[in-house]
């Protein structure tokens, strides 16, 4: 099994482009296991319209307690970059995931903060470890993958990456 580690932020609309990319072509290769790497594209205190950080901690909980990674992105994605909410309202966030968590306490979760350091860890993880600069970004087998800023990346570029070198028998 491969493992390809995604980098992707909830309010980029190039992130959510990529991720109906990816789900598109992930059933054409069962032999790749994703990673999710949450990472925020514009960190606090940069003033950068709704930071993510909140959306961030909500997958965190979501990973650790078994749930519907998916579903959360789908309706992360959704909250984010279509229906533009506030997505720094711990409140907002839960209320788009009723239906995949225990309501009070995802939102006691949020609303403490016990994830915040972890974020913290994730953006290190994504910038200082992984040299990714525009998300959303790709790493597999010592390849990486990086969106095009303003652009996004492209269905035949991610295909090729998830494709992987030609093996000659």
């Amino acid at each position: 099994m491969r493992k390809m580690e995604v980098f992707f932020d909830y309010s980029c609309p190039y992130c959510l482009d990529g991720h109906e990319k990816l789900k598109k072509l992930l059933p054409r290769f069962p032999d790749i296991e994703i990673i999710w790497r949450p990472c925020e594209a514009h960190p606090r205190p940069e003033e950068h319209g709704l930071h993510s950080d909140i959306c961030i901690q909500g997958l965190l909980y979501v990973m650790e307690t078994g749930g519907d990674i998916w579903a959360f992105h789908d309706n992360m994605y959704n909250a984010a970059c279509v229906e533009k909410v506030n997505i720094e309202d711990p409140e907002v966030i839960v209320g788009h995931v009723t239906d995949l968590v225990e309501p009070a306490r995802m939102l006691g979760v949020l609303q403490s903060g016990v994830l915040a350091d972890a974020v913290l860890k994730a953006n290190d993880y994504a910038y200082e470890e992984n040299d990714v600069w525009v998300v959303p970004a790709f790493r597999m087998d010592g390849k990486k993958l990086d969106a095009v800023g303003g652009v996004g990346v492209a269905e035949d570029a991610l295909e090729a990456f998830m494709e992987g070198p030609v093996k000659k028998a």
